[in-house]
């Protein structure tokens, strides 16, 4: 695998409208940082450009031009990706949950945010903020998709959730109050499985004041900007690694795919057959909606919460863990993840532990300055703590 600087330095050039023209590139970006999860991105891409055909453009606010009146709602379909292909959102779903936030709070929702970037949960938000007349925060909580509501990083910078509210496609509605949000993890996901183990949930309503250092910024203009590259190029693959300041840690075919559907996830592995200048190698990727760790010959090359993602080795486009099949013909890419995930409660909230795996996390480029990420990702975090307490 070649030496190379796995932090990209290019900055985000920043998006203040998504217009219909923009929805495709904004699906392939936020595929990418899907990492294999967060739902397929083709169906919802085709809603979300139809609800701008019939709602016009959404605005796209930056977290530092959030004002007093503003409350931002946290939002994202919640269940197996595997399932969420056959199970569409209702109608109805997105407006039920925004009115009941609003019956709770006593607040005019003015903005939604994606829980996640990655996959659907990334493009989603657009479409209903079109319907519902709202804006769309720059900002995410993830930089990516993790399968638990745990894994979000304003739990990382230590902001309570008061509340969450669940509604599914038959119309019932469920409005949650946990003492923490492991526990909101176990009884979201008991309701998510009866509903079908797929659901539409918001938890969290941020303001001015606590989303500062809470969430990912400008990761709505950063899908964008990589969509946008990866759609326009010649060599696909090689400009996505470019862009991300990733590497491609093998190329080849899928020779074998375990998958299943238990306790509202998507479980399994693949294993891809090295090709070309990779020939001989056999490498597999664990799957839990996300791609969760790359092995090779026993020895752990990239781990969560560092992001890998199984692209097509033609299109460059991002494959999803549910769509995932015999003999593609694929690249595994890897890059580092945003540095308040390195931080020590960002390990222990999404590092391998908390999947239940028996190996240190090694941060993916180990040249990377790691004590410098932490240092930076603290201040985040401590950022947000006193946004929290104003």
């Amino acid at each position: 695998m070649p030496d190379q600087d796995l932090h990209s330095d290019r900055e985000s050039v920043a998006v203040r409208l998504i217009a219909r023209s923009d929805v495709a590139a904004l699906a392939a970006g936020a595929a990418v940082f899907g990492t294999g999860g967060g739902g397929a991105v083709h169906t919802v891409q085709l809603a979300v450009e139809a609800a701008i055909d019939a709602y016009g453009p959404v605005e796209v606010v930056p977290v530092e031009e959030l004002t007093d009146e503003d409350a931002v709602i946290v939002m994202s379909a919640m269940g197996a990706p595997s399932v969420g292909i056959e199970m569409l959102t209702a109608a109805g779903q997105p407006e039920t949950i925004v009115r009941e936030v609003e019956r709770l709070t006593g607040r005019r929702v003015t903005a939604v945010m994606a829980a996640e970037i990655g996959g659907s949960n990334g493009v989603a938000p657009v479409g209903w903020a079109a319907r519902l007349g709202l804006k769309v925060l720059d900002a995410d909580g993830m930089g990516r998709a993790f399968p638990e509501g745990t894994m979000i990083s304003m739990n990382v910078a230590g902001l309570p959730s008061e509340f969450a509210v669940l509604s599914d496609v038959v119309g019932n509605v469920s409005v949650l109050r946990t003492i923490n949000l492991a526990w909101l993890e176990r009884h979201a996901r008991a309701l998510c499985v009866a509903s079908g183990a797929i659901s539409l949930g918001a938890h969290y309503v941020l303001t001015a004041k606590t989303a500062p250092g809470a969430v990912v910024e400008g990761t709505v203009s950063r899908a964008v900007q990589v969509g946008r590259r990866l759609l326009g190029a010649a060599e696909p693959v090689a400009e996505l690694v470019d862009e991300l300041g990733a590497a491609l840690v093998v190329t080849g075919k899928i020779i074998d795919v375990e998958r299943r559907t238990e306790g509202g996830f998507t479980l399994g592995s693949v294993t891809v057959e090295g090709v070309g200048t990779d020939r001989g190698r056999l490498v597999r990727v664990e799957i839990q909606n996300e791609n969760l760790v790359i092995l090779e010959d026993g020895e752990v090359t990239a781990s969560v919460p560092d992001l890998i993602t199984v692209v097509d080795s033609e299109t460059g486009e991002a494959i999803s863990t549910e769509l995932l099949r015999f003999g593609q013909r694929v690249g595994v890419v890897a890059w580092a993840c945003d540095p308040l995930w390195r931080t020590e409660r960002g390990l222990e909230l999404a590092g391998p532990h908390a999947f239940g795996y028996d190996l240190e996390y090694v941060p993916f480029g180990a040249a990377d300055d790691t004590a410098s990420v932490t240092s930076a990702a603290t201040t985040v975090t401590a950022t947000a703590v006193e946004g929290a307490s104003r």
